[in-house]
């Protein structure tokens, strides 16, 4: 299934799900059917597993009448981060692609060693934006605006020193994110001003339950800026793939249910160009991966 969270108008958020050209709402469409279902995205994965099998399973055998009054065509909503305001920091993984190893190296002062263990790093909760909302350039603050198409995995179930083989168990699904990165506001290496700034995560436009991604190992991510390709990789050339990453973290932290995962990206970032590349008010960035979708932020002036 692909979930969404949704607004109508000025009205608050709700939980939808995509259902052929259109958007259920998730809650509503549970009353018609008997089914006590959540209003938000978050409170729908603290279900569990069965609430995907549930709701794919009422949606399935579904009559027209069941949909009446809680569907609307998905070009009639807003739609928003599919988690607007996640519970924890985002776990960033860094330097996870073997030729972003190579092009950090060259132009942000980082080892061109193969990392023997992820990097993690953290973006804020505050740094979610959503497909179509602005990212935001602040020229007082950085010149340096880059981008970096990654895949995010979304935790299902609570997990502590779980092994890899098990790993993929516990994942509830997976969503497009952009790691926005302001380049020259690394500060003694920390890169948590540099990451997590406002708007500096797009995420979107769904979320993709993890039956329906057979292998997330193999799935093509693209990068455009004003129409033209910057990054066009597999998330199968990951240094450390998502298997290894839920066992790296979950030996020392515990991932619960609604946290994310940003697993690193490809080559082709800006400040790896020669000469280096850099957004600015007026660009128009779009992040797309196979299977999921595609997002679409602008950058504006702030």
């Amino acid at each position: 299934m692909k979930l969404v969270t949704y607004r109508m108008g000025e009205e608050a958020s709700r939980l939808g799900v995509c259902w052929d050209s259109l958007i259920v709402d998730v809650e509503e469409f549970g009353f018609n059917v008997g089914l006590d279902l959540p209003s938000s995205m978050l409170d729908f994965i603290d279900l569990g597993p069965i609430a995907v099998s549930t709701l794919s399973e009422a949606l399935t055998h579904s009559k027209a009448s069941d949909l009446l009054g809680v569907s609307v065509p998905a070009l009639n909503v807003t739609l928003l981060a599919p988690i607007p305001r996640p519970r924890k920091n985002i776990f960033g993984i860094g330097l996870n692609y073997t030729e972003h190893v190579a092009e950090a190296s060259r132009s942000l002062d980082t080892s061109s060693e193969l990392p023997q263990e992820p990097v993690i790093f953290s973006k804020f909760p505050t740094a979610v934006v959503g497909h179509g909302d602005p990212i935001c350039h602040n020229k007082n603050i950085t010149q340096q605006l880059d981008w970096e198409a990654e895949l995010a995995v979304i935790i299902g179930t609570k997990c502590n020193r779980v092994d890899k083989n098990d790993a993929l168990d516990h994942v509830f699904g997976y969503t497009v994110i952009n790691d926005i990165s302001a380049r020259d506001c690394r500060r003694a290496g920390q890169w948590v001003v540099s990451k997590s700034q406002y708007s500096f995560a797009p995420m979107g436009p769904c979320i993709v339950t993890a039956d329906e991604i057979k292998d997330p190992h193999n799935l093509t991510i693209t990068c455009h800026l004003n129409g033209v390709e910057k990054q066009n990789s597999s998330t199968k050339y990951m240094l450390f793939n998502i298997n290894e990453l839920i066992e790296d973290l979950s030996q020392g932290l515990l991932l619960e249910p609604g946290d994310i995962i940003a697993t690193g990206t490809p080559a082709g970032v800006g400040a790896g160009r020669n000469p280096q590349e850099f957004m600015w008010p007026g660009d128009v960035l779009e992040t797309s991966i196979e299977g999921i979708g595609r997002i679409r932020n602008p950058i504006v002036a702030v």
